[in-house]
C-alpha cells in the first residue's frame, strides 16, 4: 500500500492538469453509446463549457423533470451542419438543442400559448439567448406553431433517455415509488491507487468494489513520464467534487486525489 501511495503521489502533480480544466462540473454519468451518440461524444458534451463568457454545466435529469421558459426554432441555415452530438442537423427530424440536458434525452415540449405539443430528442447545445430553454428543429417547431409565432412560452418534460420514451405507466409508477430513471452527468472520482503491474490494480479494484454501493472502481491505463504503462484505480460515481473530497477525508486517504474521467 505504501509503495502504491508513493507512486501515485509522484505523478500527481504531472497528471492533475489533465483533469482540472475549464469550468467546474457537478454531476456524474456512466457514459455509454446510445445508438445516436457515441460514448466519447457523450463525454465531451457532458463537460462544462463557456459561450460568450458564460459557463454552462450539464446536470443530471430524471424522467418527469420539467422546466418552463421560452422556445425558439432553427431551420434552413443550419440544415446539414454538425450538431453537438456529431449528427448532421436535419430540420425535418424532431430534434432540439438544450444547454445542459444530456444528448438523446427525450423531451415533450408543450406550447403553453396554444396547447400544442410534440416530442423531441436532444442532439445539440443551445439556445444561447437569455430566457430561452430549448431550440426546436423546424419540424418540431412547426408542430408547436413556432413557424408562425417565432418564439413561445413552453413547458418541457423529460420522457426518457437514449432516444427511448418510457411509457406513461412506467413514468407514473416511478413517480409513485420515487424511483424515476435518472442520468448522472458528472465525471468526478477518487484515485485510490496506481500500479506498474495490472495485477496490483486488480487487487485494489476488488478491494474497493464493496466499500460503498454508490461508487464503482475502474482501472485506467496511462503512460508514465517514461512511456511505461501505469494502471490507475479510480473510484467513480460521485455527485460532485465536494462529495468525492468528503469520501476521501472520511476514509482517511491522504495520498488519494480527485480525478475527472
Amino acid at each position: 500500500m505504501r509503495r502504491s501511495v508513493m507512486l501515485f503521489l509522484s505523478v500527481a502533480v504531472v497528471l492533475s492538469s489533465l483533469f482540472f480544466t475549464g469550468c467546474a462540473s457537478k454531476k456524474k454519468m456512466a457514459y455509454r453509446g446510445t445508438g445516436h451518440t457515441s460514448a466519447a461524444r457523450q463525454r465531451s458534451t457532458m463537460r462544462a463549457y463557456k459561450v460568450c463568457g458564460k459557463c454552462y454545466t450539464p446536470t443530471y435529469v430524471e424522467v418527469g423533470q420539467k422546466m418552463k421558459g421560452i422556445s425558439s426554432w432553427y431551420g434552413p441555415n443550419f440544415h446539414g451542419k454538425y450538431t453537438s452530438n456529431g449528427e448532421r442537423y436535419n430540420m425535418y427530424a424532431r430534434t432540439a438543442a438544450h444547454k445542459t440536458w444530456p444528448m438523446d434525452t427525450m423531451v415533450r415540449v408543450t406550447n403553453l400559448q396554444n396547447g400544442k405539443s410534440t416530442i423531441v430528442r436532444i442532439n445539440d447545445r443551445g439556445p444561447f439567448v437569455r430566457g430561452r430553454i430549448i431550440d426546436c428543429s423546424y419540424a418540431a417547431g412547426k408542430e408547436l406553431g413556432l413557424d408562425r409565432m417565432g418564439i413561445a412560452k413552453v413547458q418541457i418534460e423529460v420522457l426518457g433517455f437514449a432516444g427511448k420514451v418510457e411509457s406513461p405507466a412506467a413514468i407514473a409508477k416511478a413517480r409513485k415509488n420515487k424511483t424515476s430513471t435518472r442520468v448522472r452527468l458528472t465525471n468526478f472520482g477518487v484515485q485510490v491507487g496506481a500500479f506498474r503491474k495490472y495485477e496490483g490494480a486488480k487487487v485494489f479494484e476488488r478491494r474497493y468494489a464493496h466499500i460503498d454501493p454508490r461508487y464503482k472502481p475502474i482501472i485506467r491505463k496511462f503512460p508514465d513520464v517514461n512511456g511505461a504503462p501505469l494502471y490507475r484505480v479510480w473510484l467513480m460515481g460521485f455527485d460532485s467534487e465536494g462529495e468525492a473530497r468528503e469520501f476521501k477525508a472520511h476514509y482517511n486517504m491522504p495520498g488519494a486525489f480527485i480525478v475527472r474521467n
